[in-house]
């Protein structure tokens, strides 16, 4: 029965998100919310609540399920999806430390996710170490473009992403 009524809530919330329709994710936030409830150590149910919040806008409302729910043991890509919106979540609310603390650790723990390296850089710009961030953006944009001229410049653009401030007399 929990887990017919979570993926319920989970649907719910999905079609909500899609169609930016608050009616329904005002609904997705009330089964979720009743169903923590009666499980309030379910890592799963806290992350979804959070995701709904964070879907209606309410971010600063999302923020202890998203905490509960990596305090209470929650993994895989749950537990990576999590990390990337808590992180996005603080950093937007302008709690910039949190944001990079939180997206230093899913980087970590899942270094390919670009999402998570690319909202880092973005919080790391934000705590003022433009550096490190725009490293850390030099890279995924090179790793990731297929553009031929920038492909072209890779050599001299991967240097530079490494010696900023460096200069040749």
């Amino acid at each position: 029965m929990k887990r017919e009524l979570l993926d319920k809530a989970i649907q719910l919330r999905e079609e909500g998100r899609a169609k930016q329709d608050q009616a329904i994710l005002a609904e997705a936030r009330t089964m979720l919310l009743d169903l923590l409830f009666t499980y309030p150590d379910d890592a799963e149910i806290n992350f979804q609540t959070a995701v709904a919040h964070d879907n209606s806008g309410l971010g600063k409302e999302a923020i202890p399920f998203y905490v509960r729910a990596i305090e209470q043991g929650l993994s895989g890509p749950d537990l990576e999806r999590a990390l990337l919106g808590l992180g996005s979540t603080y950093r937007y609310l302008g709690f910039y430390q949190e944001a990079e603390e939180t997206l230093r650790r899913g980087v970590k723990e899942f270094p390919d996710h670009r999402g998570l390296q690319v909202f880092l850089a973005i919080s790391l710009y934000n705590t003022g170490k433009y550096k490190e961030s725009t490293e850390l953006l030099l890279a995924n944009l090179l790793e990731t473009t297929s553009d031929e001229k920038l492909q072209y410049f890779s050599r001299p653009i991967q240097y530079y992403a490494l010696h900023l401030d460096e200069t040749w007399e």
